[in-house]
């Protein structure tokens, strides 16, 4: 089974020998994901990755309605935790 944890997007680019993507916030976790399907994602977008791919845009309510209830069930994060964490993205 997989899960499908909501990311924010923080930056993208496009690869000179083609491909877009992007850097993608989920939680304290900062992953680089592909765009190939979805290369209209903008940063401040949510989406689903799976496999590096983003599969999935999510409004920002849905996003953060299903982190609050992955959190209240302990699937991720601190259950008490009523937002998402902010990432900080060093240089």
């Amino acid at each position: 089974m997989c899960l499908g944890i909501p990311g924010r997007i923080l930056e993208i680019w496009d690869e000179p020998t083609g491909g877009r993507f992007a850097r993608i916030a989920f939680g304290d976790q900062i992953k680089t994901a592909c765009l190939a399907y979805l290369p209209d994602l903008q940063v401040g977008d949510y989406t689903i990755v799976h496999a590096g791919f983003a599969l999935t845009r999510l409004d920002e309510e849905t996003a953060m309605t299903t982190l609050a209830t992955m959190r209240e069930y302990g699937v991720f994060g601190d259950p008490e935790a009523t937002a998402p964490v902010s990432p900080q993205v060093t240089p």
